[in-house]
């Protein structure tokens, strides 16, 4: 709901990072396996109830993909890069509500499960409309610097951060926190599945109509 707004602020302060990281000869791929790496490493952390420590590693892993994106912008996107830095994201995002999980099973078993599943419902939904929206040449003009078609809603990364920033905060509160941010998930795989389902239906009336 938010990242269109906080993406250009985000471009400019971390473009200049971006061109000194490039002089020294670093990847955007190399950023992006490393982000990846250390976000995993929140998911023991949160098991062990180091919680200071999974929230350090929470926020260097969007601090990684945000200079993976601004890197690739300055030398040059790929394909590649687009895949990695989408895949890699949504398993983060639902490997963290599992190590809540093993922390405390009994607490948080039922409201893990439930938000890692709102979590497909938003994955999906966003995937399958940026799969149809790229076989019909579809551009997201509020996102023209991602490497795919950026469906918005009212649950997007900046959004999924906040809830993870408040978890580790307030860890004896996760059963209500991940219950309510599964709400807004599933809201925003309906109004996807909507928007899929009206804007498709009325590209295949306008090419019946062209035939």
């Amino acid at each position: 709901m938010i990242d269109r707004h906080i993406l250009p602020l985000q471009k400019r302060i971390l473009q200049p990072v971006a061109t000194q990281l490039i002089s020294y000869g670093v990847r955007a791929d190399l950023i992006t396996l490393t982000g990846f790496a250390i976000g995993l490493s929140a998911i023991p952390l949160l098991a062990l109830d180091l919680y200071p420590w999974a929230l350090l590693a929470i926020l260097l892993n969007r601090l990684f993909d945000g200079l993976d994106g601004a890197v690739a912008r300055a030398a040059g996107p790929t394909d590649r890069g687009a895949f990695i830095d989408v895949a890699f994201d949504f398993f983060f995002y639902a490997a963290v509500p599992v190590g809540f999980a093993i922390a405390d099973p009994a607490a948080n078993a039922l409201p893990a499960a439930i938000l890692v599943a709102s979590f497909m419902g938003t994955a999906s939904s966003f995937l399958a409309f940026a799969v149809i929206a790229a076989k019909r040449g579809l551009t997201a003009a509020d996102y023209p610097q991602k490497g795919i078609y950026y469906l918005g809603g009212l649950a997007e990364g900046a959004e999924t951060i906040a809830v993870f920033v408040a978890m580790c905060l307030w860890p004896d509160h996760f059963p209500p926190i991940a219950f309510s941010y599964a709400a807004i998930c599933l809201t925003t795989a309906v109004t996807r599945w909507r928007q899929g389902w009206v804007a498709f239906a009325q590209k295949d009336i306008d090419a019946n109509v062209r035939t």
